[in-house]
Formats: structure tokens, C-alpha cells, sequence
């Protein structure tokens, strides 16, 4: 009763704060302690006690209501940080002042004139004298949360049981929340401090939220001030708070002692606190591509703690700790559900990602033993699970995004040939062979069997697969059919003609082929078997027509040769037991819109590999065949349904193999077309695959003949114990693409992140119906 009674109360004084006209002074205590002082409510009450129109009400009508209301509950909150809230009616005030603005809070945001609120002083606030009179309130609110989260007793356990601990002198290193990096203890799990820190940890997501309601911009150099003073050596617990979260994440262990269906029987408040603490290590590890040197120094602290992440012990730890989450949602076993499994593996890529792109030191730790392919296997499950559910474009952009700067690395490549033995169910074929032959099939799937959104990324799954093919030492028979079931889909005419970018594709295979033959020829006799009895791919390209007639002829028979290719070589084996086929998105589903992301020229920069194994940086201007001056760009504008139409312009009657080309292309000239198709069929790099045919053809029909054979492993024999040597070009040099930085890709990552950010929070819809601006919330 009592608790109805709290409600009830809170009810009435925020009905008497939207209705009253004139203000209310900062010194009436009495009004202003009914919304933290005498109430016990939980943040899904605040959440339905405080309706979006009645706080959009004070904030037109009421405006110094509403900013006395702020002030107050930020007032609250330092008094707690100064006290350290010794008793549990002081805890029950900051965690109700906790809720409150949160709920309030995204209001503040959307509206522009009330932006910069939180970053004005308020007149006559303080008397004292002290420099924190003239702070401006956010920086007041970020320092007492920040203390609040090694408050002893209320997050964190107390180290002194018979005196009270000052808040002004507590070191907060020797406060740490679990033992890990730069922390060797494990402090005992408290269910009640777990839930304190998620409340806090809440309510700085939604200050740093601020970001959500700024439009995408080109420039990328806006920082996000909440951000920035939070992660500033101003804040003392920056550094401890990092390592804390860091450790709370890498430590997590969904499974325990692995009792089936115990999530059933037992609340996981730990879990809940995860997912808050690699949202809010996802939003501060903002890497502000575009910003001056002078601007761009809040996440420094970060990435000075990270450094130390080099050592084996702390490396280990991270990525032992993120591979173990990233693969409980492919956990099997005999009794169904009966293991937890996480949601937040779209989070957990995103902190995968930036730990390496911003610590090299760490990236290099990856990919010093075999341990990245536990990182490898999950993401292409992920990849593979969600290419038909348009509510996961993001997910499969960054899982691809990971894999092209792990490819970046020449040890990515050599650790690709470790034999696939864990048998993660995914609805591909059965097969025996390698993490790359697992890698090329996924691809595979991807672009013949993907919605058609994702076309824009065909180039970075085949960059990936160049940068690594030098180093791939035996493919199997499955993956190189797949290798060259692509080529023949690509090197049709309408696929060709249809658009001015997509001899690219046809590039990239060939350097695939040609690097294989080049440098990897003595293992690979299935591909080379597979090159043989595909010969004619590569005669028909050799002697492609390019004359008008042929063009238009090509793309008025583009329907029904789509539906042909999509048909030819895709018989599959039996999938894997266990595995489903990937699903489309169930209608209503919500997903964020996107920026597009950069071509990949942009994304890439070249590095040619010397003798001695190290790389060399080629020039910006140095350009490889296939990068031609009509390499398509895209414009930094969010991805609408419509916007994301423009860049695989296909009709949905087309959609059968996921390969689009562009419809527009028939009112070109037939005359434009021949120019631009002879302008990139001279660049061909056939000679080496050429070459190989011209030497062996010969060579097993002769031999077929001879001794009657009608059985491949005979020729596969005949093939694995011969030789090119002598007989081929000179070796090209090897020439990986690798990831650089840039404002686009920066700017793509801020929208997906926060996108997945809004999406997750829903209990309560901290950002539900604002005006958001950063993306667009679109239903399927």
C-alpha cells in the first residue's frame, strides 16, 4: 500500500509542476523533495508517471521549472558524491534523481534551444567560493556520477568496516569491479550493486546520447562534450571506470557452471550490467576521424589504458573474454534452450572493432596465434545468419568491416589454413578443409543468396578475400567452385554492361586467381583442377564483344539470364545438421537507418609486400586496373528505404541470386558504353591464368585420353605432382588493401552504434518517440 501511496504522490507533484504557471523558487524544498525525498519508485514507474507530452509541456510553458527541476536533481546527486550517501534513504534519493533525469534528459536534447542547458552555470547557485561554483551543470552531473560508481556501500564494496570512507580521498584503482586488466582481484558479486552501477551507468548513456540528436555530418569533426569532459583527465575515476567496465565485460561468463535452463530459475543482474558497460565503452572509444589534433584528445586516457593491453596475460584476457561472448549464441547442445544465450553480440563486434583499429598493439596480439579464428568463426556466423533479414544491414557491415582490417595482416592470411574442425551449424554445405574454405563458402552465400542492400558491399568481401589469398595454401573443392561460380555470375554480359563499376568484381576475382596460381600453386590443385573445367570463363572474357549491339542485346536479356545464373553451379550439398536456413526480418520489425559507406578506394589504402615480408605504403595516386577513374562514390546521407533502393537498384521480381545491376544504364549511349568497356577490357590480367591453361589443358586431356581416366582424383593427383616453374609470368607483387581511417567510415560507425544503442534499450525506451536526427527509425 504504501508503495501505491509513493506513487501516487510522485503522480500528483509532477502533475502540479506542469500545471502550475508561475515558478516555483529553487528554495522550496518542500515542492521539490516530492519527486526524490518520499518516493520508492523503479525506473519503469518513472518512466509511466512522467508522460513525453507533459515534459515537453513544462519545457514550452515552464521553461525555468523545468531547468530548476534539472538543477535540483543534479544538486542532489553531488551532495550524495560528497557524502557518500551513508544512509538508505540518501541512496534511494540518488537513484530516484537518477531516474528522473534520465527520462528527462532526451527532451532536453531534442530541442535546440535547450542544447546547451547543461553546459550554462547557474547564477548564484553557489556561495562557497570554490571552483565548483562555476562549473557548468553537466560537468557537475558527470563527476558525481562518476564518484557514485565507487561509492562504498552502494557500488562498490566497502574496504573499511568500522568508519566511514571520505569520498574526497577514496582511490578508486583499489576499487576496480573485477579482477582483470590492471586488477588482480575479484571483489564478491553483490546483486544490489550491480543494480546501483546499471542505474548510473543508464544514466550516463542517455548524457552521452546527446549525439542522437545532431544530423549525420560529412566532416565527422562534431565532438560529443559529454563525452569529452567525461573521459578528460578532469574526471579522476576516468581511467579506473575504463578498466572497470573493460573487466566487467571481458569477465562475463553467460554460462557458469553450465546447469541447463538455470537462467530460468536464477535473475542474471550481472548480464544486464554487461550490456550497459560495452554500450557505454562502445560510445566513449569515439574516434573522431575528422577533428583537429587539439580537439580530438578525450579518448586518450582510454587509449593509454588499452596500451597496456599488450602484455600476454592482458591480451589473452580481452580476447579470450570477447570470443567467449561473441560465441554463446552458437552454443549447441542435446537439451534445446536450455543454455543462456546473450543479445548484445552487435555491441560486443563494435568494441572488437575498435580495440583493434585503435591499438595496434593489441590488433598484433590477435593475430599472433590461432586464437583470432575463435574470434573469426562466430562473426561469420553472424554474417551468414543474417544476410536475408534487411534488419541487419549494419551487423553484416560490421562484421565485414572486421575482417577487412584483419586482412589487412599477413598473419590473418596464414592463420586461415588452420583445418575447420569446431562444426558451428550454418546452413552451408558439408565440407572438409579450412577457415578459409568456411570464409570464401560464407562470402559465397552472401552475395548469391543476400538481400539485395548488400550489394554495396561485394567489393570489401572480395578485397578480404584478395588480401588473404597469397597466403592460402590448399582450398578445397568446395570453396574454389564457389570462387568460380562468382566469376561466371560476374562475367556475364548484362552483369557487365549494367553498370560502370562492375568490372571491379571481375578484377578482383582474377587478382584472387592469379595470386593462388603465383604463389600457392603446389597445394592447390583443386582450384586448379576447377580453373581447367572452367576454361571457358576465361576465354569468353579474353574475347568479350563490346560493340553497342551486343551491349543492348546483353540488358534486354537480363531477366532471364539472371534467373539462369543463379541456377548455374549453385547445387549444394546436404547442409550441416542442426543449422537453419537464413530468414528474412518479420514484418513490423524496427531497424535504424544508415549512412552509406565510403567506395572502397576510400576505405582501403595499397601496400605493396616487399621481399623481406614488411609492407610498403604505396602512394594515393599509384592505382591498380581495376580501380579506374570510374570508381563510384557514395554521398554521406542516411540510408531511408528508399536511399538504400538507389544503391542496388533491382526490382524485387529480380531478386534471385542478390546480384543487382543498375537499371538506369539503357539511356546511355550505345557509343559511351563501347568506349568504357574497351577502356577496362585491355586491363585484364588474364596472361597467368592463361598461361596455366595453355601449359596444362594440353596436358590432362592428353593424359585422359592415354589412360581412359574418367575419375577426378586421378587427375587430381596428376595435378598436385606437377610444376609451372619457369612457365609463367614473373611473379606481380603482392598488393594487400588495407583499412585506413577515414570521416566516412567514422561517421557510419557513430549511426550504427547509436542505432543499436536505441534499439536495445527498450525496458525503458529511454529515447522512444524524441526527434531523433542522427538516423531514422524505419519499420519493415
Amino acid at each position: 500500500m504504501g508503495n501505491a501511496d509513493s506513487k501516487l504522490n510522485f503522480r500528483k507533484a509532477v502533475i502540479r509542476l506542469t500545471t502550475k504557471t508561475q515558478p516555483v523558487e529553487t528554495t522550496d524544498d518542500a515542492f521539490w523533495d516530492q519527486f526524490w525525498a518520499d518516493t520508492a519508485t523503479t525506473i519503469q514507474d518513472v518512466f509511466a508517471l512522467v508522460p513525453a507530452a507533459e515534459i515537453r509541456a513544462v519545457r514550452e510553458e515552464s521553461p525555468s521549472n523545468l531547468a530548476t527541476l534539472c538543477y535540483k536533481a543534479v544538486e542532489k546527486l553531488v551532495q550524495a558524491a560528497e557524502s557518500g550517501c551513508p544512509s538508505e534513504k540518501e541512496r534511494q534519493i540518488v537513484l530516484n534523481c537518477t531516474r528522473l533525469l534520465t527520462r528527462i534528459l532526451p527532451y532536453i536534447f531534442e530541442d535546440a534551444d535547450w542544447r546547451g542547458f547543461f553546459w550554462s552555470t547557474v547564477p548564484g547557485a553557489r556561495d562557497e567560493g570554490n571552483d565548483d561554483g562555476a562549473r557548468p551543470l553537466a560537468e557537475s552531473l558527470l563527476l558525481a556520477v562518476s564518484d557514485l560508481l565507487f561509492c562504498p556501500d552502494f557500488t562498490v564494496q566497502s574496504h573499511k568496516r568500522d568508519a566511514e570512507e571520505d569520498m574526497q580521498s577514496i582511490d578508486s584503482c583499489e576499487y576496480i569491479w573485477e579482477a582483470g586488466v590492471g586488477f588482480a582481484q575479484s571483489p564478491p558479486l553483490d546483486y544490489i550493486h550491480d543494480l546501483n552501477r546499471t542505474e548510473l551507468l543508464k544514466l550516463l548513456l542517455t548524457c552521452f546520447s546527446d549525439a542522437m540528436y545532431l544530423p549525420p555530418s560529412a566532416e565527422n569533426n562534431i565532438l560529443n562534450r559529454w563525452v569529452t569532459f567525461f573521459s578528460s583527465t578532469d574526471n579522476r575515476h576516468a581511467l579506473p571506470l575504463f578498466t572497470s567496465l573493460l573487466n566487467v565485460v571481458c569477465a562475463y561468463d553467460p554460462v557458469g557452471y553450465g546447469i541447463p535452463y538455470n537462467y530460468l530459475m536464477f535473475s542474471d543482474y550481472r548480464e544486464v550490467l554487461v550490456e550497459h558497460a560495452v554500450q557505454i565503452l562502445i560510445v566513449t572509444l569515439e574516434h573522431e576521424a575528422g577533428a583537429a589534433a587539439d580537439t580530438a584528445q578525450h579518448n586518450l586516457d582510454h587509449l593509454h589504458s588499452l596500451s597496456k593491453s599488450n602484455s600476454f596475460h592482458r591480451g589473452r584476457f580481452i580476447l579470450k573474454g570477447l570470443a567467449r561472448l561473441m560465441t554463446n549464441p552458437l552454443i549447441q547442445n542435446y537439451l534445446p534452450n536450455s543454455t543462456k544465450k546473450i543479445q548484445f553480440h552487435q555491441e560486443l563486434l563494435v568494441l572488437f572493432w575498435k580495440l583493434c583499429d585503435f591499438n595496434k598493439k593489441f590488433l598484433f596480439f590477435v593475430l599472433k596465434s590461432s586464437d583470432v579464428l575463435d574470434v573469426l568463426v562466430p562473426i561469420l556466423f553472424y554474417l551468414n545468419d543474417a544476410r536475408a533479414d534487411q534488419s541487419c544491414v549494419g551487423l553484416i557491415h560490421i562484421g565485414v568491416f572486421i575482417l577487412l582490417l584483419l586482412s589487412g595482416e599477413r598473419n590473418f592470411g596464414v592463420r586461415l589454413n588452420k583445418t575447420y574442425s569446431v562444426r558451428v551449424p550454418m546452413d552451408i554445405p558439408v565440407f572438409t578443409g579450412t577457415h578459409a574454405d568456411l570464409l570464401i563458402m560464407i562470402f559465397h552465400k552472401i552475395i548469391t543468396g543476400g538481400h539485395q542492400h548488400l550489394k554495396p558491399l561485394f567489393d570489401c568481401l572480395l578485397t578480404i578475400i584478395v588480401n588473404v589469398s597469397p597466403y592460402l595454401k590448399s582450398l578445397s573443392m568446395v570453396a574454389a567452385n564457389k570462387l568460380l561460380h562468382l566469376l561466371e555470375a560476374f562475367s556475364t554480359n548484362w552483369f557487365l554492361f549494367s553498370a560502370s563499376q562492375n568490372h571491379h568484381l571481375i578484377f578482383f576475382l582474377l587478382e584472387v586467381f592469379n595470386n593462388l596460381i603465383q604463389y600457392q600453386f603446389d597445394g592447390n590443385c583443386n582450384l586448379v583442377y576447377t580453373l581447367i573445367r572452367k576454361r571457358n570463363i576465361f576465354h569468353q572474357l579474353a574475347n568479350l564483344t563490346s560493340d553497342p549491339v551486343t551491349i543492348h542485346k546483353a540488358l534486354e536479356m537480363k531477366k532471364t539470364t539472371l534467373a539462369r545464373i543463379s541456377r548455374t553451379n549453385s547445387q549444394e550439398s546436404i547442409s550441416m545438421d542442426g543449422s537453419r536456413p537464413a530468414v528474412p526480418a518479420e514484418p513490423g520489425t524496427l531497424k535504424a537507418s544508415l549512412v552509406a559507406i565510403p567506395a572502397i578506394d576510400k576505405l582501403t589504402k595499397k601496400a605493396q609486400v616487399s621481399e623481406d615480408g614488411t609492407m610498403v605504403c604505396l602512394q594515393r595516386n599509384t592505382h591498380s586496373p581495376q580501380m579506374t577513374a570510374d570508381q563510384h562514390t557514395h554521398s554521406l546521407q542516411p540510408q531511408t528505404a528508399g536511399d538504400q533502393h538507389k544503391h542496388s537498384p533491382q526490382s524485387s521480381d529480380t531478386n534471385t541470386s542478390g546480384i543487382a545491376g543498375a537499371s538506369n544504364t539503357e539511356s546511355n549511349s550505345g557509343r559511351d558504353n563501347e568506349v568504357r568497356v574497351l577502356s577496362w577490357k585491355s586491363k585484364l590480367p588474364l596472361q597467368t591464368i592463361m598461361r596455366l591453361l595453355q601449359v596444362l589443358v594440353p596436358q590432362v586431356e592428353k593424359i585422359c585420353i592415354d589412360k581412359g581416366l574418367t575419375d577426378e582424383s586421378e587427375i587430381l593427383k596428376f595435378l598436385q605432382h606437377g610444376t609451372l616453374v619457369g612457365l609463367l609470368p614473373v611473379p606481380h607483387p603482392i598488393l594487400i588493401r588495407k583499412y585506413q581511417a577515414n570521416a566516412g567510415t567514422a561517421m557510419w560507425l557513430r549511426t550504427y552504434t547509436w542505432g543499436v544503442i536505441y534499439l536495445r534499450n527498450v525496458d525503458p525506451p529511454i529515447w522512444y518517440d524524441t526527434d531523433v536526427r542522427l538516423f531514422e527509425i524505419q519499420r519493415i
